[in-house]
């Protein structure tokens, strides 16, 4: 009897384990919806939301969590981490993170910038001199032809020297220039595919001040999907004497505890790795190569990250707290302002996709500068950023509230329907 009571106290004890530990693997009390003025009823309407999209072939699964004044209010996973296997979908699951790796190499710039290794306003010519003496291209049917170095004749542009060398800040809020998709594509292109599989930063990022600018520096809004923030993460190499993987995980990951977030994932870990798929006209399809962002040795600060949900909410946590998070301080809250900040002005209005008015852009993330403007369903002062196979996440200081949708199909109306989930519980 005295072992059989032992046995099921144990089992007993296993269960309690089992439901605690989500809650516990973010760091993060949980709360009753209500305590913290969302509905707990309203809430479910984030699983209705995604299941249906799951049962109608848009979506393999998804991971999603809530968290207000700093407590856990939602936190579940949804669907399938793989279709052909039928294996459901948990909430340790691992997500590439594509472009939402963006807002944590703005994090490890401003963390230098605070103990004064580098500026803002720094030119990027400072760091890696390959940048000096930047040129910018022209379209060559439209613009004048003083002053060029390549006339016109059969070429699509010509440059002419830029204003100004690019800065750090310029690279932050993709006003640089540099690898947007304008004029000057190909010639990035071209660099791009000479990259080896064993380059690091400190071999490739030179390579690219050698192409022309799409347009003068800090004049334009164009998305620089990789090579402005691998830039960044070879300045923060330079600037700290570290590898940005052991810069970030000496003085982002760890202090944060965000231990399932890496470049390179274990393989002891990659069974935990989401499928990736397309919508197609026959449902959902795995893309026909492995998507691979970075290399082994060649850590992507634009999008090389993988990361579980549970870890990024580590990340967003600590900027909706103005830097700081279980007794770590990472950023000044006035640091955290700054990057949360519209830093562009009207540049970001329109942008890929995005509202023709109401909107801007802070470092590494989108603003909601006007969520009746932009016809949004997010309140003023949210920042967040996505990325290319599913992942989006905002958070908003005023509201203290943090939202994360991790998917890995990528597709931006699931992130309205999201963000109106979201934003319908809140009901005080």
């Amino acid at each position: 009897m005295i072992r059989c009571k032992s046995t099921l106290l144990r089992q007993a004890a296993a269960v309690v384990a089992a439901l605690a530990w989500p809650l516990a693997a973010a760091s993060l009390p949980s709360a009753k919806p209500e305590d913290v003025g969302l509905s707990s009823e309203r809430l479910q309407r984030i699983r209705e939301m995604v299941m249906r999209r799951v049962e109608a072939r848009e979506l393999s699964g998804a991971v999603t969590i809530v968290a207000r004044r700093g407590r856990v209010v939602h936190y579940e996973a949804h669907g399938l981490m793989d279709i052909d296997s039928k294996k459901p979908m948990t909430k340790d699951a691992l997500f590439r993170l594509a472009s939402s790796t963006k807002p944590i190499t703005a994090v490890a710039v401003l963390i230098l910038l605070e103990e004064g290794k580098l500026k803002l306003t720094d030119p990027v010519a400072k760091y890696i001199p390959e940048f000096k003496d930047s040129k910018v291209a022209v379209e060559a049917s439209r613009a004048p032809q003083p002053m060029s170095d390549r006339p016109p004749s059969g070429d699509r542009y010509y440059t002419v020297p830029a204003n100004r060398d690019i800065t750090i800040i310029d690279l932050l809020t993709h006003t640089s220039g540099l690898g947007s998709g304008g004029i000057a594509n190909a010639e990035f292109q071209k660099v791009q595919q000479s990259r080896k599989p064993t380059d690091t930063l400190a071999d490739f990022i030179p390579r690219l001040g050698s192409i022309p600018l799409d347009f003068q520096p800090g004049t334009e809004w164009r998305y620089s999907g990789l090579a402005g923030f691998d830039t960044l993460g070879r300045i923060v190499e330079i600037a700290s004497g570290m590898s940005l993987d052991q810069f970030l995980r000496t003085r982002l990951f760890g202090p944060l505890g965000m231990n399932d977030t890496w470049f390179n994932v274990p393989e002891k870990d990659a069974s935990r790795l989401v499928t990736i798929y397309h919508r197609t006209a026959n449902g959902l399809e795995k893309p026909a190569a492995p998507l691979v962002i970075g290399s082994p040795v060649y850590f992507s600060g634009a999008g090389g990250l993988t990361a579980t949900a549970a870890d990024y909410l580590q990340f967003a946590q600590m900027l909706c707290n103005g830097g700081h998070l279980n007794g770590k301080r990472i950023l000044s809250p006035w640091t955290v302002e700054t990057m949360l900040g519209n830093n562009v002005g009207e540049l970001f209005n329109g942008q890929i996709g995005h509202p023709p008015k109401g909107v801007g852009f802070g470092l590494g993330g989108e603003v909601v500068v006007s969520a009746v403007d932009a016809r949004m369903r997010k309140p003023d002062g949210s920042y967040g950023w996505d990325g290319a196979f599913g992942t989006y996440w905002w958070v908003n200081r005023k509201e203290q509230m943090v939202a994360i949708i991790f998917v890995q199909t990528p597709g931006r109306s699931l992130q309205y329907d999201f963000d109106n989930a979201v934003s319908q519980a809140v009901v005080e």
